[in-house]
């Protein structure tokens, strides 16, 4: 039986490297087993272009994470991770938002961050950010590249790393979105 719930959107992929911050996404939505849109924008600009955010999950649920995590940047000045654990907190505590199915993606040129419905904040070790169903490939795949191809941008990481989770996940295509700080 078809799961009619909701929409699901996945792959989204962040780096920090050498002193550059670029977040990208797959530009696919599934329903079940269904592609239902090929081009659906999982990334935006925050405060006015200091901040990237990006989601995988349930698309409706998403957006409603995306206007409460810049409800908490405007209440916090832009700080990110105060902002972050802010969301967490609520997203937790919050009867409504515990039934939300997305991850958040955030970052600005120094810090990148994964906010769950847990009330998790997790910052990874190595400034890089996966989640949904892709990510993991895209993770491997920007390692990697740092590791061995160092003059890569923080944006061509971030696009090849997308490429080739597209090449192996099948939630994952190629219509891929890429914001950088300016």
């Amino acid at each position: 039986m078809t799961d009619l719930s909701s929409l699901h959107a996945t792959t989204v992929l962040g780096v920090i490297h050498n002193g550059h911050a670029a977040i990208g996404s797959d530009g696919q939505a599934t329903l079940d087993k269904t592609i239902m849109k090929a081009t659906v924008k999982k990334v935006r600009k925050l405060q006015e272009g200091k901040i990237l955010a990006g989601f995988a999950g349930s698309t409706a649920d998403a957006f409603t994470l995306f206007e409460k995590f810049e409800e908490k940047l405007n209440a916090y000045n832009g700080n990110l991770q105060r902002a972050a654990v802010e969301l967490a907190k609520e997203w937790r505590k919050d009867k409504f938002l515990q039934k939300l199915q997305a991850l958040l993606a955030v970052m600005d040129s120094e810090s990148s961050l994964i906010i769950s419905g847990q009330g998790d904040v997790i910052e990874p070790d190595d400034r890089i950010l996966a989640i949904g169903s892709g990510g993991m490939y895209a993770l491997a795949a920007a390692r990697a590249m740092i590791q061995h191809a160092p003059s890569l941008t923080a944006r061509e990481i971030v696009e090849q790393s997308l490429s080739i989770a597209a090449e192996i996940d099948i939630y994952t295509n190629e219509n891929l979105t890429i914001l950088e700080i300016d």
